[in-house]
């Protein structure tokens, strides 16, 4: 494999897709392509969270809710008081901003590079956290500090490195080698129809030039031992068919006989469902994370025997199962006004996620269990993305993991949810999930995307303002 950087060539001889390891790079190229991270930046990203954090941007989903504006202004107005000229959004719905800043490389020949970011959150109670969600406190978890709250780490905490990051560039003078668009994205919580498919569809030029971008989620690591840690880094991620289901049936008094009972049909189609049971299908993301795995591990794990291998991943079982079946899970029930009124229609949604390539495997399975009182319809619906882990780009993220974690070995992997990179791919640009951090070896990181007392470590921050800080000057 070939990289090219400005002014160099180097050759890897690294055969994809594998793990990154500094076997495939050598150290004197790692030093040589990535500049050592510029102090201020890390210096004021922990505000930047914090501050982000306080502004409440919950999406509920049906257009209530503050929106992304006040977001959207505190961005604009953190890049225009160090010289940037961004470029604030309204998008396709009230209360939808976003905010879109290019920084000119040198080498106008090159493609761009695209970093996006999405300012909403998904709604908190108050009552059910530890802290409140949107305060924004430091406090210690099992002896590291942390910054708690609503978003920290879907997605406020890259926002805040990334304009971390830019804020840095503008006050010191750097120039990346080629352009590096920076969005900041509404909706993305809510499928992005009036925030990341929005832009693409009205506003393209944004995107001029541009091959390649990175966002949530992935870069985060994964402790094996004391001497390994696995980042992992998303190359795929799983479509949406997130489904209204409709049962109607004879409404009438809640005493009298009623065979044609909507609550029943859909109850019953609901349970057919949710037992599903979907075939395996390893795919070739998880092929190479297997083998990356094993190469850096030395275990066998044998894609072909999925129950051993599963057996043989431990805590790691929970994260490659989900990427293994299609899913479909039942989430929300909605029927009647009164206790005894048998209603003449019932509703449901339900979850379902499918695998690159399988989905009509999925639909075929949901409508044979729907039955003939029950139809179906969109309320989103999405397209499943996967790219190959090679390249220069992957190269460089390796290595600017590498020099902040000597024990980081970078490995690909899949998303069983979804991202903006669902819109973004559909311009042709590869799109990988690529947001580090450096974990405590005993936080349960996957659990605090949209739970309870979501947080992120204070060193996990500044960690990933380096890590990015030399990734984008380098690619």
């Amino acid at each position: 494999m070939t990289i090219h950087v400005p002014g160099r060539t180097y050759e890897t001889g690294r055969a994809a897709p594998r793990c990154v390891t500094m076997d495939d790079m050598s150290e004197s190229l790692s030093l040589s392509i990535l500049p050592e991270p510029l102090p201020d930046a890390e210096a004021e990203v922990v505000q930047l969270c914090q501050e982000l954090i306080r502004i409440d941007s919950s999406n509920y989903g049906d257009g209530s809710g503050p929106g992304e504006a006040q977001a959207a202004e505190y961005v604009e107005a953190r890049l225009a008081e160090v010289g940037l000229t961004p470029e604030r959004i309204q998008f396709g719905a009230a209360r939808r901003e976003g905010v879109v800043v290019r920084i000119a490389g040198r080498d106008q020949s090159r493609p761009g590079f695209l970093v996006h970011v999405h300012l909403d959150v998904v709604p908190a109670q108050a009552d059910d956290w530890s802290h409140p969600p949107f305060a924004a406190e430091i406090d210690d978890d099992n002896g590291v500090p942390m910054i708690w709250g609503r978003g920290a780490v879907d997605m406020k905490d890259m926002c805040a490195m990334t304009l971390a990051v830019i804020r840095s560039w503008a006050r010191n003078g750097v120039q990346p080698d080629r352009d590096v668009v920076v969005m900041f994205l509404p909706d993305e919580e809510a499928g992005g129809r009036a925030g990341g498919h929005w832009i693409v569809d009205n506003r393209p030029d944004l995107f001029h030039g541009v091959t390649e971008a990175i966002g949530e989620v992935g870069g985060f690591s994964m402790t094996v031992r004391d001497d390994l840690r696995l980042y992992l880094v998303q190359t795929a991620e799983k479509g949406i068919g997130w489904l209204k289901l409709t049962a109607t049936g004879r409404a009438g008094h809640g005493s009298m006989l009623n065979d044609d009972n909507s609550v029943t049909a859909l109850c019953e189609a609901v349970a057919r469902i949710g037992q599903i049971k979907f075939p395996i299908h390893v795919t070739p993301t998880v092929r190479d994370f297997l083998a990356a795995l094993s190469d850096a591990t030395g275990m066998t794990l044998d894609p072909d025997d999925m129950d051993a291998t599963l057996a043989a991943l431990g805590p790691m079982a929970r994260l490659v199962g989900a990427t293994l079946s299609n899913t479909a899970a039942p989430t929300m029930l909605g029927a009647g006004y009164k206790v005894n009124v048998i209603p003449g229609e019932a509703t449901a949604h339900i979850d379902t996620r499918y695998l690159p390539g399988y989905e009509d495997e999925l639909f075929a399975a949901i409508d044979e269990a729907l039955g003939d009182k029950v139809r179906r319809e969109f309320a989103v619906h999405d397209i499943a993305v996967e790219t190959t882990f090679d390249g220069p780009s992957i190269d460089l993220m390796a290595a600017a993991l590498k020099a902040e974690d000597p024990q980081a070995v970078a490995v690909p992997y899949m998303l069983s949810g979804g991202t903006d990179a669902k819109s973004i791919s559909r311009l042709g640009i590869r799109c990988y999930g690529f947001a580090p951090l450096l974990l405590p070896p005993t936080l349960d990181f996957g659990s605090l995307f949209h739970g309870v007392d979501e947080r992120v470590p204070v060193s996990a921050l500044t960690f990933g303002t380096r890590v990015l800080d030399r990734f984008l000057r380098a690619v």
